[in-house]
């Protein structure tokens, strides 16, 4: 075993470590925190390095290269449960992206919260995050990976919820906690009915975990009452903790509200860490999900789940993301819709399919929320985009790598890595035998998706400054109480109504990123696929050929069709037309102020939650408040009054009844024996006296009783 893999439990313990020093230690020290956080990630990033190494240099020699590690932790009768970690290309992969962006966003994070009060406690909760999600990715059991999937959740509440002063971000906070704990719920059902099926919740070990041969087939042999593959109904359980902490129907709703949290755990969220576990899991458990019996179709009942819920989360929240005004909210319902892709690809074209799309979002999202961190610091805390507009003159930097990672994400043909995944996925969609309708679903968020960042981009960085350089009420109200504990930022406004350009600290991860979203791309085309192959575990060379293939081709074609298609709609209405003050109404506004107003209040989703499921939550509550003041505390009272009348009555019985009557016939037989003793006095006399009255009583008797 090579000593990387042995020593891969060092990379999570690092930023573990950090955080821990950094929670004792005093809030004024920002050096120190932010020294130990950047340093354990620097740390992270090398050994993750060392990681993915180790699996080149054997990659291609026998198949996927794969090596195990781990300890017994807690017995029970006769069994370990064991915890442990796996080195292999999927783990490589993974540990290099979340170490290096988390990384980036860490630096970036000196400059923008370089004047918050509670600096300290910020990097402390990040460290906690890194390292949970770290830990997530090595882990090879699945007890491990739901304790740091848990601990990934809980960090995720405190740095939502980061400004607690804010009655929003605590609500927020509260909501991703909450959902996300639903999914987790079907998770955990999953992870112990697995089990009790394999005996085992190692993913490998030496052919006998649960993701290996022996353990699958018979899952797949053993149905449910329903007619269902135990495998298929074990990961569809599983799958369910993906979809709360990857935000996709119907449980997306605490994503887009986590923008309340400082713009660098947006980053981390959206980008390399939280919402990626959810996809990241279905990868791992991807020979669970994909087992069937031999001579079935490949296209298992889990997976077709997986595909359907992906393309209709992309679709859905490209269109919802068209309307809003948020310059964060806008990527957080862009990442749903990316988050969708991603399982769309994993359900039609497996693992290499979606886990490519991941590594490429995680940079180009990173950046563009990073970007948008920059705008916000430029604008004075301002996030509304309608107030926003000809930055690009006053953030030439920003400007320019934002507008990178918005050609990525929107996947402008060739030259971004964004195009290259996202047609990967549709190229897999496109060859799914049991619908097209994944496929068109998937053309049609690719074009909202150039469409919407193009509005983005226009309103933000062209045309002339909306805003006079001070906060309008809304703003102010929405920003005071984080203006009292976090004052005007590094780079940020000037004093003169104009912004200007971030510090280099915060500059220098986004042209890093921005490098990254546009050479990522390469390692994944159709002429080099090297991505799919190593993750596979095969050779993949060169053959420029593979581009000009005819359905290579079409496909290549038609998805820079829907882009061009999207970016000149979104030049045309808000390019050319630029908005004069924050106050004018959007065009489609104008144009279809029914529809606009729909996508803008989110179809109504958190309405429809709030008039069903929380009603009714509080109806329950108010229902078992009831019950249990009224019903069962009326029964308790009851039976206190009743057992207080039965003690009353058997004290009155004890008292009045029993014990008066047995202390009166006690006194007279006191009384009684008393006077018996009188005639038991031992003088002779007194017993002659009473022989002769009752000789002279029994003279008479007889004398009587002769005459009668």
């Amino acid at each position: 075993m090579t000593w990387i893999a042995q020593n891969l439990w060092l990379i999570p313990v690092l930023p573990l470590a950090a955080s821990g020093v950094i929670a004792v230690n005093k809030q004024r020290q920002h050096k120190l925190a932010a020294t130990l956080a950047i340093g354990s990630m620097v740390l992270a990033f090398l050994l993750s390095l060392c990681a993915f190494s180790a699996t080149l240099i054997h990659h291609g020699e026998s198949g996927v290269f794969r090596e195990v590690a781990g300890f017994n932790w807690l017995q029970f009768g006769g069994q370990w449960l064991q915890l442990g970690w796996v080195l292999d290309p999927l783990t490589a992969i993974m540990l290099v992206m979340v170490s290096f962006v988390s990384l980036l966003i860490f630096i970036f994070s000196v400059g923008y919260m370089a004047h918050d009060e509670n600096f300290t406690r910020f990097f402390c909760f990040m460290s906690l995050f890194a390292a949970a999600m770290l830990g997530v990715v090595i882990a090879n059991n699945l007890l491990l990976f739901f304790v740091c999937w848990e601990i990934v959740g809980l960090t995720s509440y405190l740095l939502i919820g980061f400004w607690y002063h804010k009655p929003s971000a605590a609500a927020a906070a509260k909501k991703a906690f909450i959902t996300t704990r639903i999914g987790d719920l079907g998770l955990l059902l999953g992870m112990v009915w697995l089990y009790a099926e394999t005996g085992t919740l190692n993913f490998y070990a030496d052919g006998h975990g649960c993701l290996e041969s022996s353990a699958l087939t018979a899952m797949v042999t053993h149905m449910t009452a329903a007619g269902m593959a135990v495998s298929t109904a074990i990961g569809l359980l599983i799958f369910l903790g993906a979809v709360g902490k990857s935000g996709q129907l119907p449980l997306h709703v605490w994503l887009p509200d986590a923008m309340e949290g400082p713009t660098p755990v947006s980053a981390l969220i959206h980008a390399a860490t939280m919402v990626a576990a959810g996809v990241f899991l279905v990868a791992r458990v991807y020979p669970l999900m994909s087992a069937h019996p031999e001579g079935a179709a490949a296209e298992t009942a889990a997976l077709q789940v997986v595909t359907w819920v992906g393309a209709l989360t992309a679709i859905f929240a490209a269109s919802v993301a068209v309307a809003q005004t948020d310059i964060k909210r806008i990527l957080a319902y862009s990442t749903v819709s990316q988050l969708g892709y991603m399982m769309l690809g994993l359900g039609v074209g497996g693992v290499a399919v979606g886990m490519f799309h991941l590594i490429t979002h995680a940079f180009f999202k990173a950046l563009l929320f990073l970007g948008s961190g920059s705008v916000i610091h430029g604008c004075h805390e301002e996030q509304d985009v309608r107030k926003m507009g000809g930055l690009k003159k006053f953030m030439p930097v920003t400007f320019a790598t934002y507008a990178i990672g918005m050609l990525a994400l929107a996947g402008f043909p060739l030259f971004f890595s964004g195009f290259w995944s996202k047609d990967e996925i549709l190229h897999a969609a496109h060859g799914w035998p049991v619908s097209h309708i994944p496929f068109f679903l998937g053309c049609a968020g690719a074009l909202l998706t150039a469409f919407y960042m193009t509005r983005q981009v226009a309103l933000v960085f062209f045309g002339e400054y909306r805003s006079s350089g001070r906060q309008s009420a809304h703003s102010s109200s929405k920003t005071d109480k984080h203006e009292k504990s976090a004052p005007t930022h590094v780079g940020g406004y000037d004093g003169k109504g104009e912004p200007h350009e971030s510090p280099a600290v915060m500059i220098v991860p986004l042209v890093i990123l921005a490098v990254f979203a546009i050479l990522l791309g390469f390692v994944g085309t159709p002429a080099w696929p090297w991505f799919d192959g190593f993750l596979n575990g095969e050779p993949a060379g060169f053959n420029f050929s593979k581009l000009t293939e005819s359905g290579t081709l079409g496909l290549m074609l038609a998805s820079a069709g829907f882009v061009f298609t999207g970016l000149g709609l979104g030049w045309w209405l808000y390019g050319k037309r630029q908005r004069k003050t924050a106050e004018e109404p959007d065009v489609l506004q104008v144009a279809q102020p029914a529809v606009f107003r729909l996508l803008e209040n989110k179809y109504f989703v958190d309405e429809i939650y709030d008039a069903t499921g929380v009603r009714f939550n509080a109806w329950a509550a108010q229902a078992c408040d009831f019950l249990d003041r009224w019903i069962w505390g009326g029964v308790v009272m009851l039976v206190t009054w009743v057992t207080l009348g039965l003690s009353s009555l058997y004290r009155f019985t004890d008292e009045f009844v029993v014990d008066l009557g047995f202390d009166t016939g006690c006194e007279t037989l006191r009384e009684g024996g008393g006077e018996m003793s009188r005639w038991q006095n031992g003088r002779v006399q007194t017993y002659l006296r009473v022989i002769g009255v009752a000789l002279v009583v029994l003279v008479l008797f007889l004398i009587w009783g002769r005459k009668t």
